[in-house]
């Protein structure tokens, strides 16, 4: 199963928010045809009104892939109308969170193809990063083709199993919160120190933007990265004995968040 497949067979998108237009922005990019395309979605949006996609029509008998990109609470009304296009031909690609594949087995049939992703917010610039893995039916051309699927909003990376994806959940589906909040709170602590606030956030974004692409960027580690801007006995070193403070500073704060979401999210999908 391949790219060509998508085109002859058709893809099929349940619900189409941010998400789900991230990836059918790239797709179309990619070279897809909107011709190839079927949308069911209550409430389109102008662009995907506007893309030429098939939108809310008859979905086509035997699609490649179907992509499941409703919010969670839409899963128990979205399923049962896709039901039909379980038991082997057609591969399912979850975006939902916190459904598993368990849930999308019940429905569609344990004879079904089923990769569960995580995907980030990111992804609506291409800059994401999306975790996959698939059940017993899902083979390595079934992984490949959603991996080219979600390689258009960044990078994709393979789980040994769906037991890894709420910790995959707390550190990148949840984490660009995590980096929002630094921001937030980085601006606010420049203000207390007499910038005024609108610097105060210009330099906090650009600082957090600028950090993470250099620590993409670089082959050395971030922990190399730190040390290398931080001189014995000068200013940074007075900020970081607070943030790597053991017992109060980022290492307990972030496991606790960390450890908090997972948790969560293990609750979430029983």
């Amino acid at each position: 199963m391949n790219m060509d497949d998508v085109r002859d067979r058709g893809l099929v998108l349940l619900g189409c928010g941010k998400m789900g237009s991230a990836m059918l922005a790239g797709g179309l990019k990619g070279g897809l045809p909107a011709g190839s395309v079927w949308v069911t979605d209550p409430y389109p949006s102008d662009w995907l009104t506007a893309q030429g996609v098939h939108l809310n029509e008859a979905l086509p008998p035997s699609p490649a892939i179907v992509l499941i990109a409703v919010k969670p609470q839409m899963m128990t009304e979205a399923l049962p109308g896709i039901a039909a296009l379980g038991g082997g031909a057609t591969l399912f690609l979850s975006v939902a969170a916190g459904t598993t594949i368990a849930t999308y087995e019940a429905v569609l049939g344990a004879g079904t193809p089923i990769v569960r992703a995580m995907p980030n917010t990111p992804a609506a610039i291409a800059k994401g990063i999306t975790a996959i893995t698939g059940n017993a039916k899902a083979s390595e051309a079934h992984l490949r083709l959603a991996g080219a699927l979600l390689s258009a909003v960044g990078q994709v990376v393979r789980l040994e199993g769906e037991h890894q994806m709420d910790a995959v959940t707390a550190v990148s589906g949840s984490g660009p919160a995590y980096v929002f909040h630094l921001i937030e709170t980085l601006a606010a602590a420049g203000e207390a120190e007499g910038l005024p606030g609108p610097l105060a956030l210009q330099l906090a974004r650009a600082t957090v933007a600028g950090a993470g692409a250099l620590a993409e960027a670089a082959e050395e580690e971030p922990g190399q990265l730190r040390v290398n801007v931080t001189s014995p006995g000068g200013t940074t070193a007075a900020a970081l004995n607070v943030l790597m403070d053991e017992a109060r500073g980022f290492p307990a704060l972030l496991k606790e968040a960390v450890h908090a979401a997972a948790e969560r999210g293990r609750e979430l999908g029983k």
